[in-house]
């Protein structure tokens, strides 16, 4: 499931939407998230949108930076 569901209506190029999907698929895959649309996955999705909109567009670095978000608040 791309993460665009998740913009709702927020501007992002072509380019950072494809980084993001990469990044949410990504995480949802090390997670072992396979239902997704539940708490845990818009969790992911809100916080790799976040980190778009502050600049970061690497889908390696969204991923991580996404992971290591969640461990923390754990």
């Amino acid at each position: 499931m791309p993460i665009r569901r998740f913009v709702d209506g927020e501007a992002f190029d072509a380019e950072t939407i494809k980084s993001m999907n990469e990044a949410f698929a990504g995480a949802c895959l090390s997670l072992g998230l396979a239902d997704r649309d539940d708490l845990v996955t818009r969790v992911v999705a809100q916080k790799i949108i976040e980190l778009a909109h502050g600049g970061e567009h690497d889908p390696k670095r969204l991923e991580a930076c996404t992971l290591r978000a969640l461990q923390q608040e754990t």
